[in-house]
């Protein structure tokens, strides 16, 4: 074979390899991106990183001044949950999260205000991480239209989320309310 041939070849293949090490996907239909800079991030699906074989999906911040947020989302019909508690899970990871990330969900009725809502704020996910197990619980009211749920990335750097779950729960597991990051000098009376 003739040097260049081989050099040729040998480029090639380092080609493929890095688009295979970073092999992303578009994501499903039901999953959109939305937030204060939707504009910012990119999403979409990582057959790489994945902890279920299936790929994760991922929001990406790729552009702007890095002080805001963005959120990887979906909504479902509330119908099969009424009445009910129920669990959004999944496992997270993230690189370089310059705020904030973490897994949120809401409950939603036919007025424009939330019914239950809870954001892991409180429970932040900065910097790299490894994969771990988050989640998120609340109850879904009777009147309640529809449940919205996904992962936040707030500034720069990169979530990852993978092996999903909403199912329903006991009453034994407890709903998710913000954790006060201070407790008040004085009492109000």
């Amino acid at each position: 074979m003739k040097p260049m041939h081989v050099v040729a070849a040998a480029l090639a293949a380092t080609s493929l390899w890095v688009v295979a090490a970073e092999s992303t996907g578009k994501l499903p239909a039901p999953w959109f991106v939305t937030g204060g800079a939707p504009s910012s991030y990119q999403a979409g699906i990582d057959s790489v990183e994945t902890v279920s074989g299936k790929g994760s999906k991922f929001l990406r911040y790729t552009q702007g001044d890095g002080k805001s947020w963005a959120t990887l989302a979906q909504a479902v019909s509330s119908q099969r949950y009424l009445g009910q508690r129920v669990r959004f899970q999944a496992r997270v990871k993230s690189r370089d999260v310059s705020k904030w990330a973490g897994l949120w969900m809401r409950v939603d009725g036919k007025t424009p205000v939330s019914l239950a809502f809870y954001n892991s704020q409180d429970q932040p996910i900065s910097g790299t991480t490894d994969w771990q197990t988050r989640s998120v619980t609340l109850d879904v009211p009777e009147e309640a239209t529809s449940i919205n749920f996904g992962v936040i990335n707030a500034g720069v750097g990169q979530v990852w989320i993978d092996d999903l779950s909403l199912e329903i729960v006991g009453k034994d597991v407890p709903v998710d309310a913000p954790r006060p990051n201070k407790l008040p000098e004085s009492p109000t009376l």
